[in-house]
């Protein structure tokens, strides 16, 4: 690797690369309706959507690199309390608006179902003031141990977890471009690599991936992971040969990912029950080489559809478990059933009135608010407003839910 910089804007392949995350999230969600609709795909899926948790891994691994991308030359040389505020205040415009819809829908849901039907929800007891106080300011992750439970819509939880990450940022902005001006690109891969192994070896080391407080070395060390992996590949200068070999490993790794999965649902790991979050390590390399690379998947993902999908991932990854708790509770309530010849429609249904309301929520609210909300801040220059919007350069934080 030689020494050098990779400048540009939005990197289409991330984007794209974002709605197979989300998706991931989502089927391991739906895997239960997916088996009572149709077992048979569900069993031939079942090593690969058992381990969809670890699509929130990737998201945050997506979030520190796409940060890092847009705000290393702003925030990276020098503190500024200023352009720190601004970027947190930019962050809120990105994630603030559909979280705060989500998170009133999911409680409208709770309230519901204690004046409708006969199945009230388990969650009625989290309405208090102080949960909602804490889910209003995207702290209520930070007081539990486990995410279950945590958040009244299930996937905000990671939400909470992100905006850890962003007050974080602005100092580890500054590490990381000190860290970059003097280490090779190579070196900066390989640390990025290293970052994202704590949770694998916790993983290893209590055979169990979700641990009491297993959320907090998945956030700081994927968005890390991240933030190094981001540093490499702007220390890097590729001939197109390079980015065709880099292309060609990225598909490589997709199906080296997707058969190692396999592999280790047949043969897990000795003592480990989720031996298929090991698979995170391979995350990093991933992303840089689909950040660098063209060819067939580089360009797949960044067709427009799949670009359009990536755009639409936050509030589908938001909007999906309203849906799947509302089916559930239907089919509580008046015993409907996916068995039979037109479950698999009827699920299809399901996931449709999912993607249905992630754009009306993408253009009805998030964009709109996003905005407004830039609006406030932006209405002349600024020191850290970036070249290119972070919306347009790859990947929002998601997120993203295990």
């Amino acid at each position: 690797m030689r020494g050098g910089e990779i400048r540009g804007g939005e990197i289409k392949a991330l984007t794209g690369l974002r709605i197979f995350a989300a998706l991931w999230v989502v089927l391991f969600h739906f895997r239960a309706l997916l088996d009572e609709a149709a077992p048979e795909v569900s069993e031939a899926l079942a090593p690969l959507l058992d381990c969809g948790a670890q699509g929130v891994d990737l998201f945050f691994i997506l979030s520190g690199f796409v940060l890092t991308w847009t705000y290393l030359d702003r925030l990276g040389p020098a503190w500024s309390t200023r352009a720190t505020v601004h970027f947190l205040w930019l962050r809120l415009a990105r994630v603030w608006p559909i979280y705060l819809v989500t998170m009133h829908l999911a409680a409208a849901w709770i309230i519901f179902t204690l004046h409708v039907g006969h199945i009230p929800s388990e969650e009625a007891s989290s309405l208090t003031a102080i949960s909602y106080l804490r889910q209003f300011f995207l702290v209520q992750l930070w007081f539990q141990p486990y995410f279950d439970g945590s958040s009244w819509d299930g996937p905000a939880w990671s939400i909470s977890a992100e905006w850890l990450a962003y007050l974080l940022f602005g100092a580890l902005v500054l590490v990381i471009f000190r860290v970059a001006a003097v280490t090779r690109a190579r070196s900066l891969v390989l640390l990025a690599v290293a970052a994202s192994a704590p949770p694998v070896l916790l993983l290893l080391g209590s055979g169990e991936f979700y641990t009491p407080w297993s959320w907090l070395p998945r956030i700081i060390m994927q968005f890390l992971a991240g933030a190094l992996a981001c540093a490499a590949v702007r220390r890097l200068r590729l001939s197109h040969r390079h980015r065709q070999v880099a292309g060609a490993l990225s598909l490589l790794l997709v199906g080296v990912i997707v058969a190692l999965l396999y592999w280790l649902d047949a043969h897990p790991i000795p003592g480990v029950i989720d031996s298929g979050g090991v698979v995170d390590l391979l995350f990093v390399p991933l992303v840089v080489t689909l950040a660098i690379g063209v060819g067939a998947l580089p360009s797949l993902l960044a067709t427009r559809v799949l670009v359009y999908g990536g755009q639409i991932s936050f509030a589908f990854y938001m909007f999906h478990e309203l849906v799947h708790t509302a089916w559930k509770w239907a089919a509580q309530q008046f015993e409907l059933t996916l068995q039979g010849a037109g479950g698999p429609w009827l699920l299809l249904g399901i996931v449709a009135v999912a993607v249905a309301g992630a754009v009306a929520l993408y253009h009805g609210v998030e964009e709109p608010a996003r905005k407004w909300m830039r609006s406030m801040v932006e209405s002349g220059p600024h020191p850290s407003r970036p070249a290119a919007s972070e919306d347009a350069v790859a990947a929002r934080a998601p997120v993203r839910v295990g």
